[in-house]
């Protein structure tokens, strides 16, 4: 089967599965289950953390599948959860959280720990404050065409896939208005800082 006609073919399972056909759901997941798996485990080295967040991927798709968006492939999307999924994971374990009021025991000693005082001074906080007046004055003076891109890109931090979706246009005319109006906003905030 081509990469054109699995596409189509993931379609179709998924129409039936949001119908309620869960023989459907389950030929997606014998699909593609070892594709997440074998990725999970070169991600996390562990095959019982692995298993795990590929069961929750999968999972985590038959929820959403409402959401899913035909333009790309359902192993792309069932990619991208997992992942997260496995990210989130490994971002958890990273933090070893200790006190900074208690001190640290180190062997035979304690080691109080001592942070310098990186709050912004009243000037640095006003100089801030002014700049990101003078950056939203410069995005407001955009043409709408690249004013709405940048607005959805930058403020609400939405991505490209779904600037192209809430303004039902081709992936790559997103792109394009996103890096002319970064081209545009540089040029209007060197104007304003230099004038």
């Amino acid at each position: 089967m081509g990469a054109q006609d699995r596409k189509a073919d993931d379609h179709r399972l998924i129409e039936q599965a949001k119908k309620g056909n869960q023989k459907a759901f389950e030929t997606l997941m014998h699909r593609y289950r070892n594709l997440v798996y074998h990725v999970m485990l070169k991600m996390i080295r562990n095959p019982q953390d692995a298993e795990d967040l590929t069961q929750e991927a999968f999972m985590k798709a038959f929820h959403a599948l409402n959401s899913f968006n035909e333009e790309y492939a359902f192993s792309t999307w069932l990619m991208k959860i997992a992942t997260n999924n496995c990210i989130d994971l490994l971002r958890k374990r990273k933090l070893k959280a200790i006190s900074i009021d208690q001190p640290v025991q180190v062997k035979d000693d304690a080691i109080r720990i001592e942070l310098p005082d990186r709050d912004p001074t009243p000037e640095r906080r006003l100089l801030s404050r002014e700049q990101s007046r003078l950056i939203d004055q410069a995005i407001d003076s955009l043409p709408p065409l690249y004013r709405h891109v940048i607005v959805l890109r930058h403020r609400e931090e939405k991505s490209y896939e779904e600037i192209a979706e809430i303004l039902d246009l081709p992936l790559g005319t997103v792109k394009a208005r996103i890096f002319r109006a970064r081209e545009m906003l540089n040029k209007k905030i060197k104007e304003l800082f230099n004038a």
